[in-house]
Protein backbone atom coordinates (compact mmCIF):
# COMPACT_ATOMS: atom_id res chain seq x y z
CA UNK A 1 0.00 0.00 0.00
CA UNK A 2 3.05 2.27 -0.17
CA UNK A 3 2.85 2.94 3.56
CA UNK A 4 6.05 3.36 5.56
CA UNK A 5 6.10 2.62 9.28
CA UNK A 6 9.05 3.59 11.47
CA UNK A 7 8.38 2.18 14.92
CA UNK A 8 11.72 2.87 16.57
CA UNK A 9 15.11 4.30 15.79
CA UNK A 10 18.24 2.26 15.12
CA UNK A 11 21.19 4.03 16.71
CA UNK A 12 23.80 2.59 14.35
CA UNK A 13 21.76 2.92 11.16
CA UNK A 14 19.34 5.80 10.57
CA UNK A 15 18.67 4.96 6.92
CA UNK A 16 15.17 3.66 7.74
CA UNK A 17 14.24 7.15 8.92
CA UNK A 18 14.99 8.72 5.53
CA UNK A 19 12.12 7.97 3.14
CA UNK A 20 12.10 9.04 -0.50
CA UNK A 21 8.66 9.67 -1.99
CA UNK A 22 8.69 9.35 -5.77
CA UNK A 23 6.34 10.19 -8.63
CA UNK A 24 5.06 7.71 -11.23
CA UNK A 25 8.28 8.08 -13.22
CA UNK A 26 10.50 7.31 -10.24
CA UNK A 27 11.65 10.87 -9.65
CA UNK A 28 12.08 11.91 -6.02
CA UNK A 29 9.50 14.57 -5.17
CA UNK A 30 9.82 14.70 -1.39
CA UNK A 31 12.07 13.30 1.32
CA UNK A 32 10.69 12.57 4.78
CA UNK A 33 12.98 12.50 7.78
CA UNK A 34 10.64 10.12 9.58
CA UNK A 35 11.88 10.48 13.14
CA UNK A 36 9.75 8.31 15.47
CA UNK A 37 9.23 8.78 19.19
CA UNK A 38 12.79 8.69 20.55
CA UNK A 39 12.80 6.48 23.63
CA UNK A 40 15.18 7.30 26.44
CA UNK A 41 17.22 4.13 25.89
CA UNK A 42 17.48 4.94 22.16
CA UNK A 43 19.17 8.28 22.75
CA UNK A 44 22.16 7.74 25.02
CA UNK A 45 22.82 4.98 27.48
CA UNK A 46 22.29 5.97 31.09
CA UNK A 47 25.31 7.03 33.11
CA UNK A 48 25.81 5.46 36.53
CA UNK A 49 25.23 7.89 39.37
CA UNK A 50 23.68 10.65 37.27
CA UNK A 51 21.13 12.89 38.93
CA UNK A 52 17.62 13.51 37.65
CA UNK A 53 18.61 16.93 36.30
CA UNK A 54 21.66 15.44 34.55
CA UNK A 55 19.45 12.85 32.95
CA UNK A 56 17.08 15.53 31.65
CA UNK A 57 19.96 17.38 30.02
CA UNK A 58 21.25 14.11 28.52
CA UNK A 59 17.83 13.39 27.00
CA UNK A 60 17.57 16.92 25.55
CA UNK A 61 21.05 16.63 24.05
CA UNK A 62 20.20 13.19 22.66
CA UNK A 63 17.11 14.57 20.89
CA UNK A 64 19.06 17.54 19.54
CA UNK A 65 21.93 15.33 18.32
CA UNK A 66 19.57 12.86 16.66
CA UNK A 67 17.87 15.54 14.57
CA UNK A 68 21.18 17.08 13.57
CA UNK A 69 22.53 13.67 12.52
CA UNK A 70 19.46 13.25 10.30
CA UNK A 71 19.95 16.81 9.04
CA UNK A 72 23.45 15.97 7.83
CA UNK A 73 22.15 12.81 6.13
CA UNK A 74 19.60 14.74 4.03
CA UNK A 75 21.99 17.48 2.90
CA UNK A 76 22.57 15.69 -0.40
CA UNK A 77 18.92 16.26 -1.40
CA UNK A 78 19.21 20.02 -0.93
CA UNK A 79 21.56 20.27 -3.92
CA UNK A 80 18.67 19.08 -6.11
CA UNK A 81 16.17 21.42 -4.40
CA UNK A 82 14.13 18.45 -3.14
CA UNK A 83 11.95 19.45 -0.16
CA UNK A 84 12.61 17.69 3.14
CA UNK A 85 9.91 17.23 5.77
CA UNK A 86 10.84 16.04 9.27
CA UNK A 87 8.53 14.50 11.86
CA UNK A 88 8.68 14.58 15.64
CA UNK A 89 6.75 13.11 18.56
CA UNK A 90 7.67 15.31 21.51
CA UNK A 91 6.85 18.42 23.55
CA UNK A 92 8.44 21.44 21.84
CA UNK A 93 9.16 24.57 23.84
CA UNK A 94 6.24 27.00 23.78
CA UNK A 95 3.58 24.46 22.79
CA UNK A 96 0.14 25.09 24.28
CA UNK A 97 -2.17 22.21 25.11
CA UNK A 98 -5.96 22.45 25.40
CA UNK A 99 -5.90 20.19 28.43
CA UNK A 100 -3.16 18.96 30.72
CA UNK A 101 -0.88 16.85 28.53
CA UNK A 102 2.10 15.25 30.18
CA UNK A 103 5.55 15.49 28.72
CA UNK A 104 6.58 12.20 27.11
CA UNK A 105 10.01 12.48 28.68
CA UNK A 106 10.91 13.16 32.29
CA UNK A 107 11.57 16.72 33.34
CA UNK A 108 10.09 19.98 32.14
CA UNK A 109 8.27 20.64 28.88
CA UNK A 110 11.24 22.00 26.96
CA UNK A 111 12.46 18.99 24.97
CA UNK A 112 13.61 21.10 22.03
CA UNK A 113 13.21 24.63 20.67
CA UNK A 114 11.84 25.37 17.19
CA UNK A 115 15.11 27.04 16.22
CA UNK A 116 17.05 23.90 17.22
CA UNK A 117 15.77 21.89 14.25
CA UNK A 118 18.37 21.75 11.44
CA UNK A 119 18.07 24.25 8.59
CA UNK A 120 17.95 21.32 6.15
CA UNK A 121 14.33 20.68 7.19
CA UNK A 122 11.95 22.70 5.03
CA UNK A 123 8.98 21.73 7.20
CA UNK A 124 8.76 20.09 10.64
CA UNK A 125 5.52 18.18 11.34
CA UNK A 126 5.14 17.65 15.08
CA UNK A 127 2.81 15.39 17.00
CA UNK A 128 1.70 14.84 20.64
CA UNK A 129 -0.05 18.18 21.34
CA UNK A 130 -3.71 18.11 20.31
CA UNK A 131 -4.06 21.81 19.43
CA UNK A 132 -2.82 22.98 15.97
CA UNK A 133 -0.22 25.72 16.33
CA UNK A 134 2.99 27.31 15.08
CA UNK A 135 6.00 26.86 17.38
CA UNK A 136 8.61 29.50 18.20
CA UNK A 137 7.26 31.95 15.63
CA UNK A 138 8.61 29.75 12.82
CA UNK A 139 5.79 29.03 10.36
CA UNK A 140 7.48 25.86 9.08
CA UNK A 141 7.53 24.22 12.55
CA UNK A 142 4.01 23.19 13.57
CA UNK A 143 1.73 20.83 15.40
CA UNK A 144 -1.18 19.85 13.19
CA UNK A 145 -3.06 18.71 16.31
CA UNK A 146 -5.44 15.80 16.63
CA UNK A 147 -8.03 15.38 13.84
CA UNK A 148 -10.78 14.84 16.44
CA UNK A 149 -11.30 16.26 19.95
CA UNK A 150 -9.87 13.88 22.55
CA UNK A 151 -11.30 15.56 25.66
CA UNK A 152 -14.08 18.00 26.55
CA UNK A 153 -11.47 20.74 26.94
CA UNK A 154 -10.96 20.61 23.16
CA UNK A 155 -14.54 21.27 22.09
CA UNK A 156 -13.72 24.89 21.18
CA UNK A 157 -10.49 24.03 19.35
CA UNK A 158 -10.61 24.12 15.58
CA UNK A 159 -9.31 20.86 14.13
CA UNK A 160 -7.13 21.32 11.05
CA UNK A 161 -5.06 19.60 8.40
CA UNK A 162 -2.21 21.63 6.94
CA UNK A 163 -1.71 21.59 3.18
CA UNK A 164 1.83 22.67 2.24
CA UNK A 165 2.48 23.83 -1.31
CA UNK A 166 6.18 23.52 -2.25
CA UNK A 167 7.91 25.24 -5.15
CA UNK A 168 10.95 22.95 -5.30
CA UNK A 169 12.26 23.14 -1.71
CA UNK A 170 10.61 26.48 -0.90
CA UNK A 171 7.24 26.67 0.83
CA UNK A 172 4.96 28.69 -1.41
CA UNK A 173 1.86 28.49 0.77
CA UNK A 174 0.47 26.72 3.85
CA UNK A 175 -3.30 26.32 3.83
CA UNK A 176 -5.64 25.28 6.63
CA UNK A 177 -8.20 22.60 5.85
CA UNK A 178 -10.89 22.47 8.54
CA UNK A 179 -11.88 19.01 9.77
CA UNK A 180 -15.66 18.77 10.26
CA UNK A 181 -16.86 17.48 13.68
CA UNK A 182 -18.18 13.99 12.98
CA UNK A 183 -19.18 13.52 16.61
CA UNK A 184 -20.13 16.57 18.64
CA UNK A 185 -18.83 17.10 22.20
CA UNK A 186 -20.62 19.40 24.63
CA UNK A 187 -20.24 20.56 28.25
CA UNK A 188 -23.45 21.62 30.04
CA UNK A 189 -23.16 23.19 33.49
CA UNK A 190 -25.43 24.85 36.06
CA UNK A 191 -28.23 23.90 38.42
CA UNK A 192 -30.18 20.68 37.94
CA UNK A 193 -33.23 22.27 36.26
CA UNK A 194 -30.96 24.33 34.02
CA UNK A 195 -29.11 21.16 33.02
CA UNK A 196 -32.35 19.28 32.23
CA UNK A 197 -33.58 22.17 30.08
CA UNK A 198 -30.30 22.45 28.18
CA UNK A 199 -29.92 18.70 27.67
CA UNK A 200 -33.35 18.64 26.01
CA UNK A 201 -32.64 21.69 23.84
CA UNK A 202 -29.21 20.41 22.79
CA UNK A 203 -30.57 16.97 21.85
CA UNK A 204 -33.31 18.52 19.74
CA UNK A 205 -30.85 20.77 17.87
CA UNK A 206 -28.37 18.00 17.05
CA UNK A 207 -29.76 14.91 15.38
CA UNK A 208 -26.54 13.69 13.75
CA UNK A 209 -26.10 9.98 13.11
CA UNK A 210 -23.38 9.69 15.75
CA UNK A 211 -24.73 10.42 19.22
CA UNK A 212 -23.25 13.61 20.71
CA UNK A 213 -21.16 13.04 23.84
CA UNK A 214 -21.93 15.25 26.82
CA UNK A 215 -20.15 16.24 30.02
CA UNK A 216 -22.46 17.50 32.79
CA UNK A 217 -21.25 19.79 35.59
CA UNK A 218 -23.75 20.21 38.44
CA UNK A 219 -23.33 23.51 40.33
CA UNK A 220 -25.36 23.67 43.54
CA UNK A 221 -25.11 24.21 47.31
CA UNK A 222 -26.88 20.92 48.05
CA UNK A 223 -26.80 17.90 45.75
CA UNK A 224 -29.02 14.83 46.07
CA UNK A 225 -27.08 11.60 46.72
CA UNK A 226 -28.58 10.03 43.60
CA UNK A 227 -28.10 13.05 41.31
CA UNK A 228 -25.99 10.99 38.92
CA UNK A 229 -28.79 8.46 38.49
CA UNK A 230 -31.40 11.25 38.16
CA UNK A 231 -29.53 12.91 35.30
CA UNK A 232 -28.90 9.66 33.46
CA UNK A 233 -32.53 8.60 33.84
CA UNK A 234 -33.69 11.98 32.49
CA UNK A 235 -31.36 11.72 29.47
CA UNK A 236 -31.85 8.05 28.63
CA UNK A 237 -34.28 8.76 25.75
CA UNK A 238 -32.53 11.87 24.45
CA UNK A 239 -30.35 11.81 21.33
CA UNK A 240 -27.09 12.08 23.27
CA UNK A 241 -24.84 10.09 25.56
CA UNK A 242 -23.58 11.39 28.90
CA UNK A 243 -19.96 10.36 29.39
CA UNK A 244 -19.12 12.27 32.57
CA UNK A 245 -20.91 13.95 35.46
CA UNK A 246 -19.01 16.31 37.78
CA UNK A 247 -20.25 17.90 40.99
CA UNK A 248 -19.27 21.46 42.05
CA UNK A 249 -20.57 22.66 45.40
CA UNK A 250 -20.87 26.29 46.46
CA UNK A 251 -18.79 26.81 49.59
CA UNK A 252 -19.67 30.41 50.51
CA UNK A 253 -21.73 33.43 49.48
CA UNK A 254 -19.08 34.57 47.00
CA UNK A 255 -20.09 31.73 44.71
CA UNK A 256 -16.72 30.03 45.02
CA UNK A 257 -16.78 26.40 44.00
CA UNK A 258 -14.91 23.38 45.21
CA UNK A 259 -14.79 20.24 43.14
CA UNK A 260 -15.50 16.91 44.75
CA UNK A 261 -12.57 14.60 44.14
CA UNK A 262 -12.97 12.25 41.20
CA UNK A 263 -10.28 9.56 41.20
CA UNK A 264 -10.01 9.45 37.41
CA UNK A 265 -9.27 13.20 37.37
CA UNK A 266 -6.43 13.05 39.90
CA UNK A 267 -2.98 13.71 38.51
CA UNK A 268 -0.09 11.82 40.13
CA UNK A 269 2.21 14.84 40.10
CA UNK A 270 -0.43 17.17 41.58
CA UNK A 271 -1.08 14.78 44.46
CA UNK A 272 2.67 14.39 45.02
CA UNK A 273 3.20 18.17 45.12
CA UNK A 274 0.35 18.66 47.61
CA UNK A 275 1.73 15.91 49.82
CA UNK A 276 5.22 17.46 49.74
CA UNK A 277 3.73 20.87 50.53
CA UNK A 278 1.93 19.47 53.58
CA UNK A 279 5.15 17.76 54.70
CA UNK A 280 6.99 21.09 54.51
CA UNK A 281 9.40 20.15 51.72
CA UNK A 282 11.49 23.22 50.71
CA UNK A 283 10.70 24.64 47.27
CA UNK A 284 14.35 24.37 46.20
CA UNK A 285 14.19 20.58 46.62
CA UNK A 286 10.96 20.08 44.68
CA UNK A 287 12.43 19.91 41.16
CA UNK A 288 14.77 17.06 42.08
CA UNK A 289 11.97 15.20 43.87
CA UNK A 290 9.62 15.63 40.88
CA UNK A 291 12.25 14.21 38.54
CA UNK A 292 12.80 11.26 40.89
CA UNK A 293 9.06 10.54 40.91
CA UNK A 294 8.92 10.69 37.10
CA UNK A 295 11.86 8.28 36.86
CA UNK A 296 10.13 5.83 39.20
CA UNK A 297 6.86 6.15 37.27
CA UNK A 298 8.67 5.62 33.96
CA UNK A 299 10.47 2.55 35.35
CA UNK A 300 7.18 1.04 36.53
CA UNK A 301 5.51 1.62 33.16
CA UNK A 302 8.44 0.03 31.29
CA UNK A 303 8.44 -3.02 33.63
CA UNK A 304 4.72 -3.46 33.04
Amino acid sequence: FNVHVVGATEIDDLSDEIIELKDAKGNIELVVAAVPFLRDRDLVYATAGESGLERIERIKKGIYDHYHTIGKAVKKYKKSKIPVVATGHLYAMGAEASDKQNNIYIGDKSNIKAKDFPKEFDYVALGHIHRPQVIGGLTHVRYSGSPIPLSFSETKDEKLIYLIDFQKDTIKEISDIKVPPFRRLKTISGGVEHIFKNLTAFAERHQEELLPWVEVIVEAEEVAPDIDAQIREFAKDLHLEILKIRIYRKVDRKDLFTQSVNLEDLDVMDVFKKKCDRMGVPAKEMKELENSLLELKEGLEQSE
